[in-house]
């Protein structure tokens, strides 16, 4: 039985109703409140013209079918273009099908570990908040067939996610929620539809803590998610004195649904330029870099 490793199906979104609460970010001049990870709702709003983001980070995600884990794996983002960010992930990762005869036919098979499927994605922020209106944007990410299929570390196909995210800051509080579809062109896997809905808020100058609902659908038998399952997570980002260097990490289960645990781990780094810094010193010293904004 090939049971997915993939990283995004993981860790970046799933599921299928979006219902949430919450706590977070940190407030800097010009720090913007996101999701992303190390939650599984995304948000609408790309990295900055001319910045960057880097992650190395862990996660683990777990059913009675099979416990998936990723790491090291390794996020990279940047603004290329204006509202236009790509984005890549390389994840290293281990499927440990559970072999529980309550799963039939799925979650059988040996354990495994190496290279899993890579991602590839556009955000696409297309309406820009206003005092009145949120943010939304599209974050269509391609999940490329290098892991091995045979090992069960890889769908052995390329598919799609297709997500909508909107988001609405209110002070020190944001709400970040939307929907997706997955296309997964493969046996024994499922297109499915996944949602959540993230509230986030400032704690301190260094602690920001979110919490989330995320939800899926069935993802099919060759998955660790063969069933629906809705879930909690809570967690948050450390800022260091380094600027622009943090901790994320977060932990959720499922309320409803199949049993589900989901877990990360890792290390964030923001760096860049503002394209017209050098015509104005003062505006460049008003502006700095954000803090924390993602895709994964």
């Amino acid at each position: 039985m090939h049971l997915v490793d993939n990283l995004e199906q993981r860790s970046g979104n799933r599921g299928l109703k979006p219902a949430l609460l919450l706590l977070l970010l940190l407030a800097v001049p010009r720090l913007w409140a996101q999701a992303g990870p190390p939650f599984q709702t995304d948000d609408p709003t790309p990295v900055d013209l001319g910045h960057y983001e880097a992650y190395i980070f862990g996660t683990v995600d777990g059913t009675p079918a099979e416990l998936d884990q990723t790491g090291p794996a390794f996020e990279f983002n940047w603004g290329a273009i204006p509202r236009i960010q790509l984005h890549a992930i390389l994840p290293f990762g281990a499927a440990i099908p559970l072999n529980n005869p309550v799963y039939l036919p799925g979650g059988t098979g040996p354990s495994a570990y190496g290279l899993t499927d890579m991602e590839l994605g556009v955000k696409y922020g297309f309406i820009k908040q206003t005092k009145r209106r949120p943010q939304i944007g599209s974050f269509t990410m391609f999940e490329l067939p290098t892991g091995s299929y045979s090992r069960g570390l890889g769908v052995g196909n390329a598919w799609y996610k297709l997500p909508i995210w909107v988001e609405k800051e209110f002070g020190p509080w944001s709400l970040v929620g939307g929907l997706g579809y997955a296309v997964v062109p493969q046996k024994q896997y499922r297109n499915y539809l996944y949602g959540g809905y993230l509230v986030k808020r400032v704690v301190s100058e260094r602690l920001e803590l979110s919490a989330e609902v995320f939800a899926h659908a069935r993802e099919g038998f060759a998955a660790a998610q063969t069933q629906a399952s809705t879930m909690i997570d809570a967690g948050g980002y450390y800022h260091f004195k380094s600027p622009g260097l943090q901790l994320l990490f977060a932990y959720g289960h499922s309320i409803a649904g199949q049993t589900e645990n989901y877990g990360y781990l890792g290390l964030y780094k923001t760096w860049g330029k503002d394209k017209d810094s050098d015509k104005t010193a003062a505006t460049s010293l008003m502006l700095p870099g954000q803090l924390h904004k993602n895709g994964f």
